[in-house]
């Protein structure tokens, strides 16, 4: 692991634990198939194997990691048709989130929609991708953080966070970058003109967009390089 983990409160270390481990399997920092260990963890961390073991059950439960019979953890590999499925579902959450944003707070929902499309621009031009996948996950944040709705946020943070995991690769591509742009763009402009409808359809568009380039990315385009390397 790249990262420590400093824990003090006994009552709560197994939580910090899970949600250390929980957050590097999202972002990447522990890719698909990685192992693990139990030993290992709890000694780098600074703590006993129970609240580790107990850590690994819960994402194991998640269905984030797999137990291998007498060798541990491992990190699940990721699937096409499990994203698939997260991007249905954040079409739906998503979709409905924008729904009571738009009904809630439009004037703020606007300008904080064309303020993070503007950045966005800014950090895709000086060749900062990096900097751009941050923003790109705080432009559906701020929709999901307007609606009001605090479990439909939790929903929706839930599931980008899964997506991340798939997505990292494509978004690391200046013309998917431009591509995300773009669909922000169609789904603002709808936004600023008053049409609901419209600006659904954009951001469903955008979404469907978003999945086509992560399966492309993450999945047909490693296979395409294992082949070259054959």
């Amino acid at each position: 692991m790249t990262k420590k983990l400093v824990v003090t409160d006994t009552v709560t270390i197994r939580k910090k634990v899970h949600s250390f481990l929980r957050e590097q399997i999202l972002n990447g920092e522990i890719g698909p198939n990685e192992r693990l260990i139990e030993a290992k963890i709890a000694r780098e961390i600074g703590t006993s194997r129970t609240p580790v073991r107990e850590a690994l059950h819960s994402l194991e439960t998640e269905g984030l990691i797999e137990s291998i019979p007498r060798v541990g953890y491992r990190v699940k590999a990721m699937s096409d048709m499990e994203a698939i499925e997260i991007w249905e579902m954040r079409g739906l959450i998503e979709g409905l989130a924008l729904r009571w944003a738009c009904e809630h707070a439009r004037p703020v929902l606007v300008r904080r929609l064309a303020k993070n499309i503007a950045l966005s621009e800014q950090e895709v031009a000086r060749g900062s991708l990096d900097g751009f996948v941050d923003l790109d996950g705080q432009f559906h944040e701020i929709i999901a953080t307007l609606s009001g709705g605090r479990r439909l946020l939790e929903l929706a943070q839930s599931l980008r966070r899964h997506a991340l995991r798939y997505r990292l690769e494509s978004l690391c591509s200046p013309d998917t970058a431009l591509r995300a742009i773009e669909g922000h763009k169609k789904v603002l402009k709808a936004i600023e003109k008053g049409d609901d409808e419209g600006a659904s359809c954009a951001l469903r568009s955008h979404l469907e967009q978003s999945k086509k380039d992560t399966l492309r990315y993450a999945f047909h385009s490693k296979g395409d390089r294992k082949e070259n390397d054959t």
